[in-house]
């Protein structure tokens, strides 16, 4: 699978700001080799923020990285802000990005809610598309959302439990994933300012805990648990700005991009088959299937198979 059309010119590693057309500030940075192959990372969420940790997937001999904080995420400003925050603005922030650092084509690379972005992203801008690196594939749709909300706590019913408790549902209720969008938001976008940052360490928490094959509490507190719930919720309450089935249904517009799909066996969060489809529709695909492995990109697995993938696209360009 080759990854060609990488177009050289004078970059340097920096960081920076740019500004939207509704005066957001978007903080993006780049690292490692200024001739290597640009790659983009696309963080998840939507809601959460480029981490140091994201920075050790790309090799600086080979690659030249940027990274951006999405709108309302990290550094970018304002923070927690929804207003235009929807993935078609995104997506023009990414524009920007590119033009402002005078890259021709660029591959993509995101996880989860990255992997959204990044097939909205080709599939409106194919020609700066030199290929793509996607795992934990999330489409955006109704029952994806609704799979996240009321599906996962059939898998990690303990952490379910923890996240109604704090919603105020009793585990026998049972509630929709209307049920809990409805009650999250009044609790996260309330006037109770303690009460809404303890939803939000609960909503963000259980995501996080139901991410790795082996079960962990994780505890995600602040700022980040923050904007991790906001955001999700806003998004979540406007079906993620899509269509459904709208990424799937314009896919055949990516047949010339070559696509690596790294997935999970064991993603509770983003379950396979959604990843499956995805590549039986895409003919320049290839989907690795990682037995061992649930959804972070840190879990060994998938991890490895993302270094195995991006050495292959060193060694083809």
């Amino acid at each position: 699978m080759l990854f060609k059309g990488t177009v050289l010119k004078k970059r340097s590693p920096s960081t920076g700001y740019i500004k939207t057309f509704d005066n957001n500030e978007i903080f993006w940075e780049c690292r490692g080799n200024v001739s290597g192959i640009p790659i983009v990372f696309l963080h998840g969420g939507p809601g959460a923020r480029v981490m140091p940790s994201h920075h050790s997937f790309f090799n600086e001999k080979d690659f030249f990285s940027i990274f951006f904080d999405q709108r309302g995420c990290g550094k970018s400003k304002p923070f927690c802000t929804l207003k235009n925050n929807t993935i078609q603005n995104i997506v023009q922030d990414m524009e920007k990005i590119r033009e402002e650092l005078d890259i021709d084509k660029w591959i993509l690379f995101g996880g989860s809610w990255g992997s959204t972005l990044a097939l909205y992203y080709s599939i409106t801008y194919p020609e700066r598309c030199l290929g793509m690196v996607l795992r934990g594939i999330f489409l955006g749709t109704s029952k994806e959302i609704d799979w996240f909300l009321t599906g996962m706590r059939k898998f990690y019913p303990e952490a379910n439990k923890s996240f109604l408790e704090c919603l105020n549902f009793s585990e026998t209720e049972n509630p929709s994933s209307h049920d809990i969008i409805e009650r999250a938001s009044d609790l996260i976008f309330g006037d109770d300012m303690i009460v809404s940052q303890r939803t939000s360490n609960a909503w963000s928490s259980y995501e996080m805990s139901c991410s790795t094959i082996d079960y962990k509490l994780r505890e995600m507190t602040g700022d980040g648990a923050a904007s991790m719930a906001k955001i999700e919720l806003h998004y979540f309450k406007n079906k993620c700005f899509l269509k459904d089935n709208e990424i799937l249904d314009n896919v055949y517009k990516l047949k010339d991009i070559p696509t690596y799909i790294i997935q999970g066996r064991h993603d509770v969060i983003c379950p396979p088959l959604t990843a499956y489809q995805l590549n039986n529709r895409m003919p320049s695909s290839k989907l690795v299937m990682v037995d061992d492995a649930g959804h972070s990109a840190f879990e060994v697995g998938i991890k490895n198979s993302l270094f195995e993938v991006l050495n292959e696209i060193k060694n083809t360009n």
